[in-house]
């Protein structure tokens, strides 16, 4: 397990590697961004991107998207993984905003998580992109680096994975951490073909170790 200081070194490493490392969803206010990543569950970002321009230039507030007849949202955002139960909740969600919030995406989180489709994740991702609120929403990428650099345990689950980032790295940097994992994960650290032979943190990763030594020993 790395200590506090190695996983500080690894999310500083992460930050020379990705310094441009931020939230790619589109979106102009909280509530686009409330919306963008609902519909990020189990999809890519880039994929939500190419629906949100559009649908943002069509719903412009919660009651736009409560008067909307459901299967025609279903229709707006049927490229999107998950279609029907998202815009559910799209509706569901902008229902609760104007009947609990006067139609504003609150800022406390256990607020946020008693919206439809708005999980700890979700929840923790709005209160640091649009308030500025220090945060680590866990998502496969943070928990995949964090599981292999051996920040946490393998067995660890989402929510240990979190108290555990935040435990190690320091509150001010929490929000920087997420993105800078996040990027890492995605463009480096990836799923099927990590870039271990060229990263910076080989050296104090457990599973990049693992791996070329396998390498070298099928070569």
């Amino acid at each position: 397990m790395l200590s506090k200081k190695d996983t500080q070194y690894a999310i500083d490493q992460m930050g020379e590697l990705f310094p441009e490392a931020e939230c790619e969803l589109t979106h102009s206010n909280p509530f686009e961004l409330l919306i963008a990543v609902v519909l990020s569950a189990q999809c890519t970002d880039a994929l939500v991107n190419k629906v949100t321009p559009k649908l943002f230039a069509k719903y412009k507030t919660p009651e736009d998207y409560v008067q909307v007849p459901l299967e025609e949202l279903q229709e707006d955002i049927r490229s999107i993984g998950l279609y029907r139960n998202k815009a559910k909740n799209i509706k569901k969600l902008s229902q609760s905003l104007l009947e609990h919030f006067n139609g504003q995406v609150p800022r406390e989180r256990e607020q946020l998580e008693s919206l439809a489709g708005v999980g700890r994740k979700t929840a923790n991702v709005v209160t640091s992109v649009a308030f500025g609120e220090p945060a680590i929403a866990v998502d496969t990428h943070v928990e995949r680096v964090s599981k292999r650099l051996g920040i946490c345990r393998w067995k660890d689950n989402v929510r240990q994975v979190e108290e555990t980032l935040m435990k190690k790295i320091k509150k001010e940097d929490w929000s920087d951490a997420h993105h800078r994992l996040i990027f890492f994960g995605r463009y480096h650290c990836k799923a099927q073909a990590p870039k271990c032979p060229t990263c910076p943190l080989l050296d104090m990763c457990r599973e990049g170790k693992k791996r070329m030594k396998k390498s070298m020993v099928e070569a």
